[in-house]
């Protein structure tokens, strides 16, 4: 009896040694887990700090056919690379240039202290209409600008007797800055008037300035002005636009109205306007389908032979991430002809 009493007590014994080991052995494991997780968290914040750090390298290539009444040519529409960071967590910039015929398209840094101050210097974007900074080539419904923005904003604008083909952009100065939680944004900038990469030409400068109000979610509303003159002698350059865009879940609605007075040698100022109207609608994330209707007017006071008015159905589908095809039917009708026309591009990003 006294022998199974006591090896009762040695095996209880044994079995709290055993515990307390147990207890020690997880307490070392914990701080040794402890001590590596923290480890990994500061490998990973450097990681994180010198990723953030390293410039963002990007790109996308645009392929298109155009088969029409005078044309049938495949063509190298966009080849643009670009590289974008930050210098610190206010101070943001951007590099891009069209490698299909090269030409430096954005070169800028940009410091943002607060919502209501941002400051934008270098070559960038003219802060004018919805269509022209809020759509880039990527993200457009359709193949092309509408005509009113092409001959307005230096896409394809015969300003003297030059013509430009700046995309929408100068070198300059921009303010901007938003209020009530984006509700309401302003943009003003001052520019050379130019376009990309050239010299000044004058001693005056181009001013541009916007407005745009958010009342609700996916609703964009807008005013625009553009005042400046162009080359040594001082052609007129003004132009205005308004218009909205509500653009939020399946459905695209968006529309602008503009109106230019440019400097035209042999023809003194002369007046001219456009508008655009486009309706879309999402199927899927993968489908899209859109219609346009956009004009154009070269001279109001000689609307005759000077007007264009283009109509424009076209569809896009995303077959995987970062590759989209789209195709699209326009009849363009002129004031002396008609032409119709099919165009499918390829746009491949990365």
């Amino acid at each position: 009896m006294k022998k199974w009493i006591l090896g009762l007590f040695l095996f209880a014994t044994a079995g709290a040694q055993a515990q307390r080991m147990t207890a020690e052995e997880q307490e070392a494991a914990i701080r040794q887990l402890t001590e590596e997780v923290q480890s990994l968290k500061k490998e990973r914040s450097a990681r994180a700090k010198i990723k953030a750090a390293l410039p963002v390298f990007s790109g996308y290539m645009q392929v298109r056919y155009t088969y029409g009444t005078d044309v049938s040519e495949f063509k190298m529409r966009r080849v643009r690379l670009s590289l974008a960071g930050s210098i610190t967590p206010k101070i943001d910039y951007k590099l891009q240039a069209e490698f299909s015929g090269f030409k430096l398209l954005d070169a800028y840094v940009d410091y943002k202290p607060f919502d209501e101050l941002k400051i934008k210097a270098g070559q960038f974007k003219v802060p004018f209409s919805i269509e022209n900074t809020d759509y880039s080539p990527t993200r457009m419904e359709l193949l092309d600008y509408p005509l009113a923005l092409q001959k307005l904003m230096g896409y394809s604008e015969t300003v003297g007797k030059e013509l430009l083909s700046a995309t929408g952009r100068d070198t300059g100065l921009s303010l901007r800055g938003s209020f009530f939680d984006g509700g309401l944004s302003y943009d003003l900038g001052i520019f050379n008037g130019t376009g990309v990469s050239a010299s000044e030409n004058n001693k005056s400068k181009d001013v541009a300035a916007r407005l745009m109000l958010r009342p609700a979610a996916g609703l964009t509303i807008a005013g625009s002005c553009f005042w400046g003159e162009y080359g040594a002698a001082h052609y007129k350059r003004q132009r205005s636009s308004f218009g909205a865009c509500y653009d939020r879940g399946p459905a695209v609605l968006r529309a602008e109205c503009f109106f230019g007075t440019t400097g035209i040698e042999g023809r003194g100022d002369v007046k001219s306007d456009g508008f655009y109207a486009l309706a879309g609608w999402r199927f899927s994330p993968k489908w899209l389908a859109a219609l346009r209707c956009d004009t154009f007017t070269a001279d109001t006071d000689a609307r005759s032979g000077t007007r264009q008015t283009n109509y424009t159905a076209g569809i896009s589908w995303v077959p995987v991430k970062h590759l989209r095809l789209q195709a699209e039917y326009a009849h363009e009708d002129l004031s002396v002809r008609h032409a119709n026309g099919v165009r499918m591009q390829l746009t491949a990003s990365f």
